[in-house]
């Protein structure tokens, strides 16, 4: 029995588009960018050949990082059909990426320093789907600044129109051109301005571990490639052990301590202008555009239809300064470091719970008082605050006694200052929690060294759970989650009295926790 050969079938619409490949201009950036990212090797190379009478091994490793910095270039292609963006990349390990156009929910514009310089503009296409991978990131680093505009909105069209047939079915959206069109419209509405960066904020900055964590990454860097102990073989340090020698390791400790905190807080204000420095907010009624940036400027796109609410971080070292920071809660959009929901940086309380409420349309959420959570949930935070304390001194105080040795006056000065702050913290943490429900909202805000305050919207919910742990049964409490699509994927109600968990649910999704509450 012979099988018949398949039918010739027709050769997709993306395959009819040829690939393309990133502007030339990319063969500078491609080895300058292999150069600065791999700066600490190159610097270690140059240093090992150097001691070791081989001057030119810095060179020829250098030349390695421009030769692969202008493979990237010859090896990158990517092609926008009417179905697909594609996008291939790799030398050594081929990697092909393939997003539905009908599945991007932001699309991202960054402007490096050396892209500024050059006209180039990188495009950042995103599914919604989170992944810690950069392989698997879809980046176009490289295309002319004049492209992108439209590029953008023809991106971002094509899903809306997606979801807009999806929800309801009528001529108008079936015609594509009446969709271009259409969006031409709502882009031509008139942008309104939520905020602008303000040179004052700066002061906010020191508040945040940024600079600290930005003193640890040279530090780190100086030690790996010996350049730490060439530091430490200095005289400069010699003479400050001497120092600390004369004046007492307490008094040098802390003079340590304020030296480090000082460059921190510098290097902290200096990262905040360059970063968040031309911050401008703005509305037209469809969307909503960030743009922000000096060196390297990133300009971000919002979809209304996609907002789902808004999450007011408020951190302890931010709220002791009047501070706070917004995030937008977005379907499809990534949170967190290198995600696209910030709308406004560490700045003014009163400012950022305007803003949100300008994004929200609706002041009430933002100003709505919360619910306490009761005795139960006070006395919980205090037991989970002040528990490890106790078992430390008491652990302290049994071997002390099998040592026969008495107890140190510094010992008793470190567990009354720690006392002092874990009864503050127990007590900052039940002020801070709380919930309401207002106007198809849910509002929630919990934490202290961490606070949020997240106002989500009801149509945004897609589950509930509620969970009670063994410790939360005993003092009837409940932690109530509400799952959504948008932002983290879900957000909780910590530690609210378990009999009103099933009424709360019921009061955001009417119907969905009735059934439970006759239980």
């Amino acid at each position: 029995m012979t099988v018949p050969p398949p039918p010739e079938t027709e050769p997709r619409p993306d395959e009819q588009v040829p690939w393309s490949r990133l502007d030339g201009r990319m063969l500078l950036v491609h080895p300058i960018e292999e150069l600065l990212r791999l700066l600490p090797v190159l610097v270690g190379t140059v240093i090992l050949g150097t001691a070791q009478g081989n001057p030119f091994l810095g060179l020829a490793v250098a030349g390695v990082l421009v030769t692969v910095g202008l493979l990237r270039w010859f090896t990158t292609t990517y092609r926008i059909g009417p179905v697909h963006v594609e996008l291939r990349r790799g030398l050594l390990q081929r990697q092909e990426l393939s997003v539905p156009r009908s599945r991007i929910r932001s699309v991202d514009v960054e402007q490096r320093v050396l892209h500024r310089l050059l006209g180039l503009a990188v495009v950042k296409i995103g599914t919604g789907q989170r992944s810690g991978d950069d392989r698997n990131r879809f980046e176009l680093a490289g295309l002319p600044v004049a492209a992108v505009p439209a590029l953008r909105a023809a991106l971002l069209a094509v899903a809306r129109e997606t979801e807009q047939s999806s929800e309801t079915r009528t001529t108008e959206t079936g015609n594509a051109a009446t969709g271009n069109a259409a969006t031409g419209n709502a882009g031509a509405r008139a942008e309104r301005e939520l905020a602008r960066f303000d040179p004052r904020w700066v002061r906010y900055a020191p508040f945040s571990a940024t600079g600290l964590a930005g003193v640890a990454a040279v530090a780190g860097a100086l030690f790996q490639f010996e350049l730490g102990r060439r530091i430490a073989e200095s005289q400069v340090v010699r003479r400050g052990v001497e120092t600390v020698a004369a004046i007492g390791p307490i008094v040098a400790l802390g003079v340590l301590l304020v030296a480090v905190l000082a460059v921190a807080s510098v290097a902290a204000c200096v990262r905040y202008l360059l970063v968040y420095g031309n911050l401008r907010v703005t509305d037209d009624g469809r969307v909503l555009r960030i743009g922000r940036g000096l060196l390297e400027t990133r300009h971000t796109t919002l979809d209304r239809a996609r907002l789902r609410g808004v999450v007011v971080r408020e951190p302890l070292a931010l709220r002791l300064v009047g501070a706070a920071r917004l995030d937008a809660v977005m379907t499809g959009v990534e949170t967190g470091p290198g995600g696209s929901s910030l709308v406004l940086p560490s700045a003014p309380e009163q400012e950022v719970r305007r803003v949100a409420a300008e994004v929200l349309t609706d002041p009430a959420p933002v100003d709505v008082p919360l619910r306490a959570h009761g005795p139960a949930a006070r006395r919980r935070r205090y037991v989970r605050t002040l528990g490890p304390l106790a078992v430390a001194v008491a652990v302290a105080g049994v071997v002390l006694r099998l040592t026969g040795r008495p107890v140190p006056v510094p010992l008793t000065i470190v567990v009354s200052v720690l006392l002092v702050a874990a009864v503050a913290l127990a007590q900052d943490r039940y002020r801070g929690l709380g919930h309401a429900v207002v106007r198809g909202r849910l509002v929630a805000r919990s934490g202290s060294v961490d606070r949020q305050r997240v106002h989500l919207d009801a149509d945004g919910v897609i589950g509930w759970t509620v969970r009670q742990t063994f410790f939360q049964r005993r003092s009837g409490l409940a932690t109530v989650v509400a799952a959504t699509p948008a932002g983290a994927g879900r957000y909780e109600v910590v530690d609210l009295p378990e009999e009103l968990a099933w009424s709360l649910v019921d009061e955001v999704t009417p119907g969905m926790g009735g059934r439970w509450m006759q239980r």
